[in-house]
């Protein structure tokens, strides 16, 4: 049995008063890579948010990693959140403190206390972006795509089930991108289960993965022609 990491049934997700999407059943499971496309404004951050708590579910039912999100409390987001890694296209590293100094300020939030421990992780993710001589920079001393790698190890610290990124690349120019995807592509070889907002074509056809397209109000599964 493959294990349930996400899944909606009959949901409709709103945004204040608005319906953005309405009728969405969708699932992954662990260690999928799904892509969500759609135009600017077609509901991809809604969804997206909806996820991890910042908008709520008030129809229909959706599960993400053991959480329920219809019956989501404010108290819980925390511990969902610890659960899942989010990636943004504008990086929210904290300009004042170092690499090293972001990656400790989430780990310290998230309850880690030793020292060592606390190192050990750092090493170990910026390890696997790539990133391990970058620690005592700061985010203006780093390229987007460095940044956008560092935001990637951030959201890898707690071991997350699921990573949502949120268009990762959208501020990347298409080189930087590919790096960004390869990042990606290699953590969810090594099992991380990912799904990414992307409004970028060309990563589609250069990586294809299952795709779900938000339009009109809907989610629905795009068949990708074979060649």
């Amino acid at each position: 049995m493959e294990e349930q990491v996400l899944n909606l049934k009959e949901a409709t997700i709103f945004q204040g008063d608005n319906m953005v999407l309405s009728d969405v059943n969708f699932e992954m499971t662990k260690g999928d890579f799904v892509y969500l496309i759609g135009k600017t404004g077609s509901g991809k951050s809604s969804f997206m948010k909806t996820l991890y708590g910042d908008l709520a579910l008030t129809e229909g039912e959706g599960h993400v990693v053991d959480f329920n999100l219809s019956t989501l409390k404010e108290r819980d987001i925390p511990f969902l959140r610890r659960k899942l890694g989010v990636v943004f296209q504008d990086f929210k590293l904290l300009p004042d403190r170092t690499v090293n100094g972001n990656l400790e300020f989430v780990l310290k939030a998230t309850g880690w206390k030793d020292k060592e421990a606390i190192k050990k992780r750092i090493t170990k993710v910026l390890g696997k972006v790539d990133m391990t001589t970058k620690g005592f920079k700061y985010p203006h001393e780093l390229s987007g795509g460095e940044q956008q790698r560092i935001a990637i190890a951030r959201a890898l610290l707690n071991e997350p089930e699921l990573i949502l990124a949120d268009e990762p690349t959208g501020n990347l120019d298409p080189q930087t991108s590919i790096e960004v995807m390869e990042v990606l592509q290699d953590i969810n070889k090594n099992g991380k289960t990912i799904l990414m907002a992307t409004h970028d074509y060309a990563l589609l056809l250069k990586y294809p993965n299952k795709t779900f397209k938000c339009d009109e109000n809907k989610v629905f599964e795009v068949v990708q022609r074979k060649n």
